[in-house]
């Protein structure tokens, strides 16, 4: 395996000194801290900005929407340039606090746009009959979308690197620390790697999920009842405070060197395959070009092993006259090493599993759209005096989740443990198939729920209003969204931890990337979604429509339905062709030159879920 340690017994000893007082659980509240605020601070502007929108600078609906469908998007890309910076040349913690500076100036506009008269129109007159609103001019809202602007910057700075960044403090613990867990769970030295790696992912989501839980009650609360300038004022603060605290953790994180920009040898890897196109490939892979010095930065646990998969790719790395100077270095657009032909095909082999959780992303978009409007025509009283806020109804899908997590570690794991014997319970490939699963469910009862609500507004004669509350309570909708919840405790954090495990070391920022690109394409494509339903149905009974009760929204779930079984059979058959990335590791005796192939046997066994 590649080492990254300075030449000399003693700076062998002195590296291994201050390994030993970097990474761990005790990095977690500086990490997470830094992470929470964000979703804190885009939930808390995000869940309520279209308000804000609408009342205070008077944009029109469609403006205001198409406003906020353009900043999502942009925040779900900008992720991938986030893991080109951190991957290519700035590393991840600098990557964070660049993300984080931008954030903390984006916030900061939104607070002065709230709190400057001159930032924002003047207020709507009170009578009905008054003057039309004016809309906020070109200059403030040039203000409003340079502060956007930033938080997605600072978004992409933050949700690729956080959790990667995490992981690589599990990644580099020194031997004694191994040893200690191994000792306490009766593990070996890569499972006990695994088990912790699988316990961070479950914290990083359940923190998520309490930033976004406290930001749609608490901060949308101040929003709506003391003032925008608080509302806005106190994410950014939180913001703040999170910068000072990850920086104040810096002596005890272990920071990862950059290897260069992944995609730059990707490209290599593909050049030089296609230039070689008619060469004949040796039988013996050992013919193949391998340079440990080379590949040393790019796999420091442990280079890649040389897979039958996309043969093709071989060619780049079969050496031919010229492809290496005199002095003996490769040109790496004529020839790549083993190890970098199996990044490209290690990426290649993850998108078929990857795209799986894109529907997933299209099934979960309508509860923040169809949902809320079938909420809106229910009965929502809680009390005589109070109803409870159609948008609201999003805190049980988060209340399940963090319920579901809470639970896992506690309750599943254990009981999962006894019937698989894994140490983890289930794999992540079943974690994934598992959130998948429940999906449908979550789905199909949003369906059953509609079709009740519709048949309650026939039988009392509602069809034709609207605006009538149907006698049905609003909590009949309560089961989907916690369905929809557990879903995403399994699906989530499985996709996560299979990206993370099966990318090539040097692109986990990239890997976490696509997780987030996975949901806006999601998303997008439920746009896509409705618009062709919308247009098939058109004069035909139309499903989706203003007037909901007459639309029949119950068929439009079936659809989604029928689609998630799809993709859950779809899933299935590419885990059964899936093929575990092949790691070279060392062995417990320190020697780096053992060579440890993971074979697709593993999946559904220790291999799989981090044991590499």
């Amino acid at each position: 395996m590649a080492s990254t340690a300075v030449g000399g017994n003693g700076g062998d000893r002195d590296g291994e000194h201050k390994k030993r007082k970097k990474g761990g659980f005790k990095t977690m509240p500086f990490i997470l801290g830094n992470d929470v605020c964000d979703r804190f601070a885009t939930a808390g502007f995000g869940a309520n900005l279209i308000t804000y929108l609408t009342q205070q600078l008077h944009l029109p609906l469609v403006d205001a929407s198409n406003l906020l469908t353009n900043f999502g998007g942009t925040s779900s890309l900008t992720p991938i340039l986030g893991a080109l910076a951190a991957d290519s040349f700035a590393g991840r913690f600098w990557t964070i606090i660049a993300g984080s500076v931008f954030y903390q100036l984006g916030m900061l506009g939104l607070v002065v746009s709230a709190l400057l008269p001159s930032l924002r129109p003047p207020p709507c007159p009170a009578p009905p009959g008054g003057p039309a609103c004016r809309r906020a001019s070109g200059w403030q809202l040039g203000v409003l979308y340079l502060s956007l602007l930033c938080t997605s910057l600072g978004s992409g700075g933050l949700r690729p690197c956080v959790v990667a960044f995490g992981t690589d403090q599990f990644d580099q613990e020194p031997p004694e620390e191994h040893q200690k867990q191994q000792e306490k769970q009766g593990t070996s030295g890569a499972e006990a790697v695994a088990e912790r790696k699988r316990r961070y992912f479950n914290l990083y989501f359940f923190t998520m999920g309490v930033a976004a839980l406290l930001a749609v009650t608490v901060v949308v609360y101040i929003q709506d009842n003391v003032g925008w300038g608080w509302g806005f004022g106190i994410p950014a603060v939180a913001m703040l405070v999170s910068i000072v605290v990850f920086v104040v953790g810096y002596p005890l994180y272990v920071r990862l060197k950059p290897g260069g920009s992944p995609f730059t040898r990707l490209a290599q890897v593909a050049a030089a395959a296609f230039r070689k196109r008619n060469v004949a490939a040796p039988e013996d892979a050992g013919m193949l070009y391998q340079d440990k010095e080379l590949d040393a930065l790019i796999s420091t646990n442990g280079r890649l092993l040389h897979t039958d998969q996309l043969a093709f790719l071989d060619r780049a790395a079969i050496v031919t006259p010229g492809d290496i100077s005199t002095s003996g270095q490769p040109d790496l657009w004529r020839l790549s090493t083993v190890h970098r032909v199996e990044e490209l095909k290690s990426i290649v082999r993850m998108l078929p599993i990857w795209s799986a959780g894109i529907l997933l992303a299209t099934a979960g978009s309508h509860n923040g759209s169809f949902t809320i409007m079938q909420a809106r025509t229910m009965d929502r009283r809680v009390t005589r005096r109070f109803e409870i806020p159609p948008a609201t109804m999003s805190i049980f899908g988060t209340a399940a989740m963090l319920v579901s997590l809470a639970l896992y570690d506690r309750a599943f794991v254990p009981l999962a443990r006894r019937v698989t014997g894994l140490p983890s319970g289930i794999t992540y490939f079943q974690r994934m198939g598992v959130g998948l699963a429940i999906s449908i469910l979550g789905v199909a009862s949003a369906a059953l729920v509609e079709t009740k609500r519709r048949d309650a507004a026939v039988r009392h004669g509602l069809l034709d209003d609207p605006a009538a509350a149907v006698p049905l309570s609003v909590f009949w909708l309560v089961p989907q969204f916690a369905i929809h919840g557990v879903a995403g405790a399994f699906s989530s954090v499985g996709h996560m931890e299979f990206l993370y495990d099966q990318a090539p070391e040097s692109m986990r920022s990239t890997a976490a990337a696509l997780f987030w690109l996975a949901s806006s394409i999601g998303h997008y494509l439920g746009t896509v979604l409705v618009t062709a339903v919308q247009r098939a149905t058109r004069g035909r009974g139309e499903w989706l429509q203003d007037n909901i009760n007459r639309g029949r929204i119950d068929s439009y779930y079936w659809l989604v339905t029928c689609l998630m079984v799809l993709n859950l059979g779809y899933y299935i058959v590419c885990f059964h062709f899936y093929t575990m990335k092949p790691l070279e590791v060392a062995d417990e005796h320190g020697d780096h030159d053992k060579e440890c192939e993971l074979s697709s046997i593993n999946k559904n066994g220790a291999g799989a879920g981090g044991l590499v």
